[in-house]
């Protein structure tokens, strides 16, 4: 089945080349924008099933660190759910250690894997694990004369030096370059405080991680759906952000949603990841869902209202899913944090997300997914392994 949204060249190669830089950030928020209909919040109903606890609304700027806020939301509400007060977590200490590691294997992979701000929800476990954490007022990354998120300037020195590294114009690569590489990203973000103290105490990296946070990181699963790999057994996720190349576990389509609900009810929170450049995706008015029409079929009335209250949606297969992916016409695009489950006037089911745009929307900060979206256009979901159904644990061999 083909697309049923038209996915402009420029974005095409900013995203696929996985660079998701702030140009990139910048150019997908703006996609969006006429992707609304007038007076759609007064049209829509929603009544909260389940609403779990959450930290406020960020604005991640011009960046591509989308993957670094919700994955770093999602921990915040893990510090709920455990019963601690939640701190709002660096998420550019978070981006700053990923890119150091993704430099690295862009030098060892001779430059043949992504590079840029993008990365993925498992980056931010990686990087709590062989890092630790910082409260942000401890560590905010702006270091450079402007109030939010400016990464295009930094990105494209990088690559520069970078892509000089992997010439290797000496014939040997010399310890230097690694020197080099993190004191560009020190001079865009700050030097990382070895020290530092919150609420009188005084605190590293590594033992505010494991004393103040106080996740396991081990506890935490990562899962897909593919229907060219086997189920129930883990695979490398083809997206260039995945530039780790972590393995997620690989379910079948329908089980997506079944896990998201199992969490939500036992009270985790879920990152997820995935597409979000449709046609049925409003940032304005805060909803997603797939119209059971594609948009170049729509007449003029319909276009204008296709977020005018609840619309028919398209059913979704596991045949039209990796279609899809293998079409280039689902890509790793974004990352939320899914925080509840609601319904609108028809009973029909949306999960609630919270995004990291700022409360710039109709809803604040937060919009309403349908299941039938999450099932076509996630890419990766990120959650407690507790919150994965036992029998599906068993199946995937998950000890909880």
């Amino acid at each position: 089945m083909k697309k049923y949204s038209f996915r402009p060249l420029l974005a095409a190669s900013l995203l696929f080349a996985g660079l998701h830089t702030g140009l990139a950030q910048d150019y997908l928020v703006n996609s969006l924008k006429n992707n609304k209909s007038e007076n759609s919040k007064e049209s829509f109903v929603f009544n909260d099933v389940i609403n779990i606890e959450n930290t406020p609304v960020k604005n991640q700027g011009s960046s591509g660190t989308c993957w670094s806020y919700s994955a770093n939301s999602f921990l915040e509400s893990e510090m709920i759910r455990m019963g601690k007060e939640p701190v709002e977590i660096s998420q550019i200490y978070t981006a700053r250690n990923a890119y150091i590691e993704k430099g690295k294997n862009y030098v060892r992979m001779h430059g043949a894997i992504a590079l840029g701000d993008g990365g993925a929800l498992h980056d931010v476990i990686n990087m709590y694990k062989k890092y630790g954490a910082l409260p942000r007022e401890a560590y905010t990354g702006l270091n450079y004369g402007t109030e939010n998120n400016k990464f295009a300037e930094m990105a494209a020195i990088n690559e520069g030096l970078l892509a000089a590294v992997v010439k290797n114009p000496n014939g040997e690569l010399s310890p230097a370059w690694e020197k080099a590489y993190i004191a560009v990203i020190d001079s865009y973000l700050g030097e990382v405080p070895q020290n530092f103290t919150y609420k009188g105490k005084k605190y590293t990296p590594q033992t505010f991680a494991k004393e103040v946070i106080g996740i396991n990181a081990d506890d935490y699963v990562e899962i897909s759906s593919l229907k060219e790999h086997p189920y129930y057994e883990k695979f490398v996720l083809m997206v260039p952000d995945n530039w780790s190349l972590d393995m997620v576990y690989n379910v079948k389509m329908n089980e997506l949603t079944d896990i998201i609900d199992n969490a939500l009810k036992k009270g985790y929170t879920v990152g997820w990841a995935g597409d979000v450049s449709e046609k049925g995706f409003s940032w304005k008015n805060g909803v997603a869902y797939v119209p059971a029409k594609e948009f170049k079929d729509m007449t003029a009335e319909e276009k204008e209202n296709i977020f005018k209250g609840p619309q028919k949606e398209m059913e979704i297969t596991e045949e039209m899913r990796q279609e899809a992916f293998d079409n280039y016409n689902t890509t790793d695009d974004h990352g939320m944090h899914i925080v509840g489950l609601s319904k609108d006037q028809n009973g029909k089911e949306y999960y609630i997300i919270k995004n990291s745009w700022g409360a710039s929307n109709d809803y604040q900060g937060y919009m309403y997914m349908s299941k039938n979206f999450v099932k076509y256009k996630t890419t990766a979901i990120l959650l407690h392994k507790g919150g994965v159904p036992k029998d599906l644990a068993k199946k995937l061999d998950i000890k909880q």
